[in-house]
Parts: structure tokens; sequence; C-alpha cells
């Protein structure tokens, strides 16, 4: 498929599109994005230098392009991918962050740090090895976390002669294992082969896979939706969490200022203030010296209301429609990433969006075995520590809007902190 045979809206400016890459460790992760940034003219020519000269200490006659992703010493010396390291490119057609996710189970929590503001969820998979454990893991992984675009990299086909019979019978497999976990709620799932060494079917198509007749791995992250795009939908519930309240003055009315985090507001909107309840009239819609009309999601906007009401950081502001009602009591699943173990009697400090509130652990209702893929009771005495996803309920000690993260990203996750050194120990996404 040609760039010029693509869909309309594929053509068109995409916006920013925010991604994964994952998979088996030494699957060429590393690789594959330093053949983006390469390939999409990315580097500037100092990184080329720098990166020419390292490749020629190691005795590579080539530059070695996953040197420019695995930047930090320890994984230089182990050959690995540790830390999760992001990185910009652009094409054309849309700007692109890749975060570029450890292969190694024990650093599941940075894969879930690097999937959770992703829109898709690139899965590598080496062409002699097939799909492993690990592939599995991350997909279910990306599933978790909401991701329901997945681009299947068979990578390394250079190193298969270039089979199509090989891909085709990965690609086969994996949609079978997809099919009886029907829990995992993955919307689309595109496969494309590729030799990111090589650079075929990356940005350009090379020569050797002349089998393939699909997009290319740009092409299909060219096209792909966004969250963002998600979030312009005229019918999403308005989500505009308070980030800071300014005082009046001679000339200017007390104003609220935030992010439009989902929906949109307009002059003359009713809205409520939650948890409060206390309703209002929007009179002014200020970004920056320009006074509108309307705002929409993702613009930072200043506020102000016809009522004199008691608001805060931290409040959630909603249309007056909308039957949401805040929770004090809900479910949800958390990454824990701290060394010391989750202690239920413990209160945590639970941030979502701009809002703060004390919570407990009330229970814990499973434990996901991340070799089995299946949730399971805690055993007696068990622990719940580092890398370790469970599912638990907890309990605020003031109520906030909880969506379900599958619903609302930016209301249907948090954090937990420990408030005696302020570490951030966990990461969670509301389930119900």
């Amino acid at each position: 498929m040609k760039r010029d045979s693509l869909p309309d809206h594929a053509m068109q400016d995409r916006g920013v599109l925010r991604f994964l890459t994952c998979g088996s460790v030494d699957d060429g992760k590393s690789t594959l994005i330093g053949r983006l940034l390469f390939d999409t003219k990315a580097l500037l020519t100092d990184t080329l230098d720098t990166l020419q000269r390292s490749s020629e200490k190691r005795g590579l006659s080539a530059p070695d392009l996953a040197l420019l992703t695995d930047g930090l010493t320890a994984e230089r010396e182990q050959g690995i991918t540790i830390d999760v390291a992001y990185r910009y490119f652009s094409t054309a057609k849309r700007k692109f962050i890749i975060a570029d996710a450890p292969g190694h189970e024990q650093y599941t929590r940075n894969m879930v740090t690097a999937a959770s503001t992703a829109d898709v969820a690139i899965l590598l998979i080496d062409a002699r090895k097939g799909i492993l454990p690990q592939t599995r893991r991350h997909a279910s992984l990306a599933a978790l976390l909401g991701i329901n675009q997945l681009i299947l990299a068979v990578n390394k086909m250079d190193l298969v002669d270039y089979d199509p019979n090989r891909f085709q019978a990965i690609e086969t497999e994996f949609r079978a294992w997809l099919a009886q976990h029907p829990e995992l709620a993955i919307g689309a799932v595109h496969a494309v082969p590729l030799s990111a060494l090589a650079g075929d079917m990356v940005v350009e198509r090379g020569a050797r896979l002349n089998w393939y007749t699909g997009p290319t791995l740009v092409e299909l992250l060219e096209s792909a939706d966004d969250a963002q795009t998600a979030q312009l939908d005229p019918n999403e519930p308005l989500r505009f969490p308070v980030q800071w309240v300014c005082r009046p003055s001679a000339n200017e009315p007390r104003g609220y200022a935030g992010r439009i985090e989902a929906g949109r507001l307009s002059v003359g909107d009713e809205i409520v203030v939650l948890p409060s309840g206390a309703r209002s009239r929007i009179t002014r819609i200020n970004l920056g010296p320009e006074t509108l009309d309307s705002a929409h999601a993702g613009q930072s906007v200043m506020v102000s209301l016809a009522d004199e009401i008691d608001i805060s950081r931290g409040d959630m502001w909603v249309q007056a429609a909308d039957p949401v009602q805040p929770r004090a009591q809900f479910s949800a699943t958390l990454c824990w990433f701290d060394t010391t173990a989750l202690a239920p009697a413990r209160s945590y400090l639970l941030r979502q969006s701009t809002r703060t509130v004390k919570t407990r652990v009330s229970s814990i209702d499973g434990k996901l075995d991340l070799q089995r893929l299946a949730w399971e009771p805690l055993a007696a005495g068990a622990n719940v520590g580092l890398n370790d996803i469970v599912r638990v309920s907890l309990k605020t000690q003031q109520p906030l809007v909880a969506d379900p993260y599958r619903r609302e990203r930016t209301t249907g996750c948090f954090i937990l902190i420990d408030e005696a050194n302020n570490n951030t120990v966990a990461a969670g996404v509301i389930e119900g």
C-alpha cells in the first residue's frame, strides 16, 4: 500500500500519537526505535557522530541504532533496556512520542508506566523465536491499561530469509491466543513483517518483503486513533479538574484555571462542582488573552462563573445534566512500585488529576499470576511487593469522581503516595 492510497483521514494532520514498544527481551525494541528516528531524520548531526564513534568502539562496521535508546550505563553493559526511554519524531502527517518499555518481567512497573499514556502498543516478536511468555504478558498488560490498538510487529525477518510462511504462522498463533482471551478487549490488531536492522517495512518498504502488500509500520501509526480524538467527541461528558483559583481584581472576575480533560465548556453552560454539588453558570472563558465562546478537551483555560461559590484546587466540574456521583469506595487494579510491601492497615495519599485524598486498601481481591495470566487469591501470609499487580477495594476519606478507566482515562487513573517519604508506591486504574 502506498501512502497516497491511504484513506483521506490518514492524509490529514493527525496531531500527536503516543505509542509504546514492548515484547520479550532482545526482540529488537531499541533497534526499532533507533530505526524510526534514523529514517525519519529526527537525529542531529552530533548525535549521529556520537553513535558512529560508540559503534566503532564496539567493533561494529555499521551504527548500532539500539544505542540511541539504551542510554543508561547499566543497560549498555548488560545489553538490555531497564528504564523507560522516551523519544520524539515526526512525519509530514503527525508527531509521535515513543516509550520504549523494558522486556524483563522484573521491570513490569516500568512497562506499566510507559503504557499508562500510550494510545497504541507495538508488540515486537522475534521471527526466529515466535511468541514467548513475555509476549503474552505484555499484550495482557497493554490491554489491562486500556490500550485497544495493537500492532503485531514481527521483527528480524532478515534472519528467516523474509519467509512469508513464518510471518503468517506467528500472526495466526497470536490471533488464536487472543481469541481465547476475550476479556482483554483489544479492539484492533494489525500485523506487519519487518526488519528493524535493515529498515524493511519500518519507514520505507524496502525490496525484500514485496509479498506483503499492507501498510508499513509508520503508515499504521500515522492513521491510528489517539486518545485526544476520542476526547473531542461532543457526546463525551465534561471533566474539568480545577488546578488553580485566581483571585478577582478591579478589572477581572474570579477565575478558575485548569485543563479540560474531556468534553467541552461553553458560555452559558450550567455546571456542577463536585464533590460539593454547588451549581453555577459559565460567564467567561479565556485561553490566554483570547476570549472564547467554548473550549474543548486538551485546552488549558481560565473560566469565570456567575456565582461566588466555594471552589478549591482538585474540585471537578461536570455538566449539570451529567448523572455522575462522586464516590468514596471503588475497586481498582494496582501495580505496586515500591520495595516496601503494601500495608492494608496504612493510610496512603491517592492523587487523581489535581485532587489528593487519603485512602486505605480495604481488601485485596486478587493477584495477577504473570506466568499463567490468571487472577488468583492472595496466598495466606503473602505480601504485595515490587512489580505485583493486584485487584483491590479502596476507601477514600473524601469522595471523588471515579470513572472506570476504560471509559475515561483522566478520572480513571491515579497514583498512591507514601505519606512518610512522599514516594510514589503504586499506580492504579479504576475498574468500577
